[in-house]
């Protein structure tokens, strides 16, 4: 949906706070009115999103069709509710009928990050309440789906952004197929989607959100790298974030992708400061196993320009408030 003045002339919602609550979007949905949603810069300044009401809204009854999710189910958002993923599962409680509880035990549906429910799994070893899973944040690994589903839950996954909205779902990242009526494309390595989900605008100094016009339809890109495979699954590798490392600019999404398929647990590439050569990169594993047989495959399948000079072990990422994945804190262990 294109930007219209007029329509956009109805008060924004939210634009004084941080937290969209349920009942700002149903003011805001019957008015035919726009939500303002904050997102985190890299600068730690947020950026600020513009949508309709109508593009969370609709999409309502496809996330709870998808997940299982009713009236007779229980909502657990463990997350802050100022990250849009959490509102959006606040308001998707509220719109479904489905009461908010305060922990684990009481739910029947849980939406997290990829690290809270690594923490969960480990809290609740033992214990045979089941529930069903819906993480998105960051990258959900098979394994780590594969070992909730080993003790009976069910697990959902999804990428998305707050400006794009949801894009792809599936059971982990290796099985992501495209969100209902959402079309997508790459160009030059990064992924562009058009779909009745998309925001109106970003207003920040510092935007990502970048749109095109193909074919009189408005595209959207947030600069996520990934491709889209033959059998229609999409692949995402992350944001285009490169460092330039003895004059070269290398990608670390593109690193991570090349190292991923034969890590036993998580990889991350990072950039670390060197004193001749600026900065470098760094691998961190979770599995120490990966520490050893990855330096391998690097030789074989990276350039020496892309290949990680050093290599670490950390038991699990660190974690933003938000429950994202750390970088900065990642680059420092």
């Amino acid at each position: 949906m294109t930007y219209d003045p007029v329509r956009d002339a109805v008060p924004t919602l939210g634009a004084g706070a941080s937290v969209i609550t349920p009942a700002q979007l149903r003011a805001a949905y019957a008015a035919e009115g726009t939500i303002r949603l904050a997102t985190a810069g890299t600068s730690g300044r947020p950026r600020w999103v513009v949508r309709t009401a109508a593009s969370w809204v609709d999409s309502f009854p496809v996330v709870a069709g998808l997940c299982g999710l009713s009236a007779e189910s229980s909502v657990w958002v463990p997350g802050p509710a100022e990250a849009s993923m959490n509102a959006y599962a606040i308001c998707l409680a509220d719109h479904t009928g489905a009461p908010l509880v305060d922990d684990l035990g009481s739910a029947s549906h849980v939406f997290c990050t990829p690290a809270v429910l690594h923490r969960l799994l480990d809290e609740q070893a033992g214990d045979d309440h089941r529930v069903v899973f819906v993480v998105a944040g960051d990258r959900l690994p098979k394994g780590l789906a594969e070992a909730a589903e080993a003790v009976g839950h069910q697990v959902h996954h999804y990428y998305g952004a707050a400006q794009l909205s949801f894009v792809a779902w599936g059971r982990d990242a290796e099985s992501l197929t495209l969100f209902p009526e959402v079309r997508a494309a790459t160009i030059d390595g990064e992924l562009w989607v058009t779909s009745p989900w998309l925001c109106l605008r970003e207003d920040s100094a510092e935007p990502v959100l970048c749109t095109m016009e193909r074919d009189g339809e408005l595209w959207m890109s947030v600069g996520d790298r990934g491709s889209i495979q033959p059998d229609g699954r999409i692949t995402v590798s992350g944001r285009a974030d490169a460092i330039t490392t003895a004059g070269v600019t290398v990608v670390l999404a593109d690193v991570e992708a090349a190292l991923r398929p034969y890590a036993r647990g998580e990889v991350l590439v990072v950039g670390r400061p060197h004193p001749r050569l600026g900065t470098v990169l760094v691998a961190v594993c979770t599995d120490p196993t990966d520490a050893q047989s990855l330096p391998v495959v690097a030789r074989r399948e990276l350039a020496p320009s892309h290949r990680p000079r050093a290599w670490s072990v950390l038991d699990r990422f660190p974690t933003t408030a938000a429950g994202k994945l750390d970088r900065a804190r990642i680059a420092q262990s």
